[in-house]
């Protein structure tokens, strides 16, 4: 595939860059030596290599998923701008 200057001014125009004839020319070697190098990847034989999803081994943290309320009642109600006993009020909204 290959790519001239009016395909880089009309992606310019799409994502709405403003570039000059002299930027446009030069963006035209770079984007043509970007898909050099992306067709080049598609010769490299890949079978029997696994798919991965990071260089380097990675495990997840996992915890119990136990729902509490954080043991921090009293902590939380103190910020509210109102309670009522042990919950939040708030103004009705339905009369």
């Amino acid at each position: 595939m290959s790519v001239d200057k009016d395909t880089v001014n009309k992606i310019a125009r799409l994502s709405r860059i403003a570039i000059s004839e002299q930027e446009a020319e030069k963006m035209v070697g770079e984007l043509n030596g970007i898909l050099a190098w992306v067709e080049q990847l598609g010769e490299v034989d890949v079978t029997g290599v696994e798919p991965m999803t990071a260089v380097i081994p990675n495990t997840l943290r996992m915890r119990d998923d136990v729902v509490t309320d954080g043991n921090m009642r009293d902590k939380v109600l103190a910020n509210a701008p109102a309670k009522e006993g042990i919950f939040f009020g708030v103004p009705k909204v339905i009369e």
